[in-house]
């Protein structure tokens, strides 16, 4: 049986977006990579993720929107989301975890394997 955890990541910029799903594809996640806030609903509701990297900043649906409404879904309500952000201001992570967000890392202030340790955390499997 397949126990591969599932990440869902939202990243407009598909060379980063590259980058984290090669590094988490090592760590032995299963991923499915969208590049809009559309796709990433649809995604949260078929690909049933475990935990969601979600980029504020996207056109059409911000992920700021994106987290408002999985968390309104039932289906969605309890899926974990980490925003990984260019936003560093106070009031955006504020308004993050006032949606609910369960973390909020700001891209120039975090390496990759600080993202991969946060998720791991999120998903119960820090030692």
């Amino acid at each position: 049986m397949d126990t591969k955890k599932k990440i869902l990541l939202v990243e407009d910029d598909t060379a980063l977006a590259a980058v984290y799903r090669s590094r988490l594809e090592l760590e032995g996640f299963d991923i499915r990579e969208v590049n809009n806030g559309e796709d990433a609903l649809t995604a949260a509701i078929e690909f049933k993720p475990n935990l969601i990297l979600l980029d504020a900043m996207m056109p059409k649906i911000s992920g700021f929107d994106v987290l408002d409404i999985l968390r309104n879904t039932p289906d969605t309500t309890n899926i974990r989301v980490i925003m990984l952000t260019a936003l560093s201001q106070p009031k955006d992570k504020e308004r993050a975890e006032s949606l609910g967000a369960d973390d909020y890392l700001v891209k120039s202030q975090v390496v990759i394997g600080d993202v991969v340790e946060r998720v791991k955390f999120h998903l119960g499997m820090t030692k």
